[in-house]
């Protein structure tokens, strides 16, 4: 009878320690302690390769500073800007920081910062062009840089599939292609074709604003859903802003144009 009754006691203690056992919580996957950055460095002055085939520019010093005041680590790598948004959605790239204008179609895959550049387009032509303006260019070849909102403008325009267009993959290749007449005027962002004249002076360009360019504004992407790490680059650069770092940034790069700045 004890013994009957020992083993009962021994079964009912070893249901209840099964009963009280919990399974282990998956634990949160850590946050990487570099995040990688993508960057198309053939887009001066915003990011571009310096002589010692490092990445650097306005971009680069920004998302630098935003790193530092938000807490986090970075490294920048040197990325196609055709497919750049493949390269996140992917999880190659944490953060994009590449003069990417914010659309609301690029909102529909990817989640901005807030704005820290305000840009436009412009007409680059020769100095003896008759342009005038961008409705000029509906018969003209014209240069782009592949998948950028020039490139969008441009085939609203001329259409979609105008054999017209000439698609390169960088900036500098399309002012390349100006300069040989591959193309009788080229679309892009202000401030990299007005880098790219203030470095090639004897070239003889002229730049042409038309009233059909919108104003743009640039902001650092990450991975749809990605709230924690966006949080971290917007507290970054709303403290570059207020304590000066980001004006100190622009004078730099931009001191002798007009303020192109997202306030």
């Amino acid at each position: 009878m004890n013994r009957i009754f020992n083993l009962g006691l021994c079964v009912l203690a070893l249901s209840l320690a099964a009963c009280g056992k919990q399974e282990p919580k998956t634990a949160a996957a850590p946050a990487p302690t570099e995040y990688l950055v993508g960057a198309e460095a053939t887009f001066a002055p915003f990011e571009y390769q310096n002589e010692q085939k490092e990445i650097v520019g306005f971009d680069v010093d920004v998302m630098n500073a935003i790193a530092d005041k938000g807490g986090f680590k970075i490294k920048f790598v040197n990325t196609p800007f055709e497919g750049i948004f493949n390269f996140l959605a992917q999880g190659d790239r944490d953060l994009l920081a590449s003069a990417i204008t914010i659309t609301d179609e690029r909102k529909q895959t990817v989640d901005f910062s807030e704005p820290y550049f305000e840009a436009n387009q412009l007409i680059v032509v020769p100095k003896n062009s008759k342009v005038t303006k961008f409705a000029d260019l509906k018969n003209m070849k014209v240069g782009v840089q592949s998948a950028t909102t020039g490139d969008e403008i441009v085939q609203k325009e001329l259409g979609k599939n105008n054999p017209n267009i000439k698609r390169l993959e960088s900036a500098t290749l399309v002012m390349k292609e100006l300069e040989g007449g591959g193309v009788e005027a080229v679309v892009s962002d202000n401030g990299v074709v007005k880098n790219y004249i203030k470095n090639n002076p004897s070239e003889g360009f002229r730049l042409i604003s038309d009233p059909a360019f919108s104003k743009e504004y640039y902001g650092i992407a990450v991975k749809k859903g990605n709230t924690e790490l966006l949080a971290k680059v917007n507290k970054g650069l709303a403290a570059i802003r207020a304590d000066g770092t980001y004006d100190k940034i622009y004078a730099k790069y931009f001191a002798d144009s007009a303020t192109d700045s997202a306030k």
